[in-house]
């Protein structure tokens, strides 16, 4: 689903082929510094990520289509090369040459480079693609890495859906089991702001600036009270498992916590499609329709096993809510 005319936010998740587990720690921090790369190239905002073992996450902020000068592009585009070959600085040379010549040749180049700028599709295809190449060259592998295109939900970026689909993502590492608290996890956006890592700061300080949060003393105390909950922000919850959630929630008919469903595999946040609130996602019924050609809108569907507030999504997901 995609926006025209104004800034979305975009959660992206793709898996390996079969799931395996290829990624340990030198193979996350490649792909860690490559998202924040191939974004910078992009012109898009990463807000907050997660890298797994056989799988990643990411929620990026893609401005609309804007004025890119010249000057910008070269930028952009030299960020993909930090360590150019000699091919590699030729080309850059000529492409600033016909740049500056403003002739046919210039207007070739900015059509290109702006075609993958400010695009969700395109910077997932140029991160995977860029990741696939190192990945297979320095494995000695071939073939396919990725088990699928990605999967993708647009969110409201703003307020209590941006928020806690930003939870969801930095939680991933507590759900898998490899920490308690994910700020003992390095390959995640919270982790890296809690380091005071520049880029995740910032975008925790936007996740969180509706709710008043200008520092990142004050935007990291939002996220943590959200992520343990409002009377756990300084210590982890009992571990909540699948089975014990849907006996909770489908047996006794019950609710948990915020806090606590974050800590399942919730499928609303990944197979949603659009997140937001009931307002936000009735607004993109028309173009669902179109995309997926039905013959009636889809219906908003309030997410339900827990006190969500405000959030809804397109895909209802009654029969599996669990992944």
């Amino acid at each position: 689903m995609k926006v025209g005319g104004c800034d979305a936010v975009y959660h992206c998740m793709t898996r390996t082929v079969n799931g395996e587990f290829l990624f340990k720690g030198r193979e996350k921090e490649v792909l860690r510094k490559m998202i924040r790369q191939v974004a910078d190239f992009c012109g898009v905002e990463v807000l907050t990520y997660c890298i797994m073992s056989n799988h990643f996450h990411v929620l990026v902020k893609v401005p609309s289509g804007q004025p890119v000068s010249d000057s910008e592009l070269m930028r952009r585009y030299k960020v993909l090369y930090p360590k150019p070959t000699k091919y590699q600085q030729a080309s850059m040379g000529i492409m600033l040459a016909q740049l500056k010549a403003d002739g046919e040749e210039a207007e070739v180049i900015r059509r290109k480079l702006l075609a993958r700028m400010s695009d969700v599709s395109e910077f997932m295809k140029a991160l995977k693609q860029r990741f696939s190449v190192w990945y297979n060259r320095s494995h000695r592998r071939y073939g396919t890495l990725w088990a699928e295109r990605f999967k993708s939900v647009l969110v409201e970026g703003r307020g209590n859906p941006l928020q806690t689909m930003a939870a969801y993502i930095d939680l991933n590492p507590v759900r898998a089991g490899l920490v308690e608290d994910p700020k003992d996890y390095r390959f995640c956006g919270y982790a890296e702001a809690v380091a005071g890592v520049a880029a995740a700061t910032r975008g925790l300080i936007h996740i969180w600036s509706d709710h008043g949060a200008k520092q990142v003393d004050s935007a990291l105390q939002a996220h943590r009270m959200l992520i343990f909950g409002r009377h756990a922000s300084e210590a982890g919850l009992p571990e909540m498992t699948r089975e014990r959630a849907l006996k909770i929630l489908e047996v006794e008919n019950g609710e948990l916590p915020k806090a606590a469903i974050l800590r399942c595999r919730v499928r609303y946040f990944t197979d949603g499609v659009i997140l937001g609130s009931a307002e936000f996602v009735r607004g993109f019924t028309g173009a669902r329709q179109i995309e997926v050609g039905r013959k009636y809108p889809p219906k908003v569907h309030v997410l339900r096993g827990s006190d969500w507030g405000d959030l809804a999504v397109i895909q209802g997901l009654r029969r599996q809510l669990f992944g």
